[in-house]
């Protein structure tokens, strides 16, 4: 009997991990479908480069600080193009506005550090591919960190805040939507 109780407590263990997993999600974009605004504003893509809402929901017990990423791994002949980087977001932090990364950054919640991506400035860069490339994937992964800043150098490059906040997290949530022109 014991035995057929511990097997009962451990589903419901289970299934109520499975029910709450880490996610993140935009209200902004549904696959293939962006909003001119959201696109990336050179080289001809028309956009402004505003960022687009995000939301996330069920953190990792623990999280004290959310690092969060945008890549196009079909970039550069598959070497990839980082568009957005953002660092030490507040854990008390749900998602962020649109256009939050914007601009450098300036409408990110308070201590939040914006990172320069493959347009040398910091801030969101909306998605550009060439005309013809076919759709691309752009990735959006948030990190939830155990530490209320990343640890990083001073003035990273996108692959060592990526790395950092990939070893550093105690869990982490992606989404990827697509585009092409």
């Amino acid at each position: 009997m014991t035995s057929r109780l511990s097997l009962i407590a451990l589903a419901f263990a289970t299934f109520a991990t499975q029910a709450s997993a880490f996610e993140i999600s935009s209200p902004s974009v549904s696959n293939g479908k962006w909003d001119a605004k959201y696109l990336g504003d050179k080289a001809g893509c028309g956009g402004k480069s505003v960022s687009i809402a995000l939301a996330w929901k069920d953190p990792p017990a623990g999280t004290k600080s959310y690092a969060l990423t945008m890549f196009d791994p079909d970039a550069n002949s598959g070497k990839g193009f980082w568009h957005w980087l953002a660092w030490n977001i507040p854990a008390s932090a749900k998602g962020l506005a649109e256009g939050a990364g914007s601009k450098g950054g300036k409408r990110l919640p308070k201590g939040t550090v914006s990172g320069t991506g493959g347009v040398g400035r910091a801030g969101y860069f909306g998605p550009c591919p060439p005309p013809g490339s076919g759709a691309h994937h752009y990735v959006f992964t948030l990190y939830a960190l155990g530490e209320p800043k990343l640890r990083t150098p001073e003035n990273p490059s996108p692959e060592m805040v990526s790395v950092a906040a990939k070893s550093q997290a105690l869990g982490e949530a992606s989404v990827t939507y697509t585009y092409g022109r």
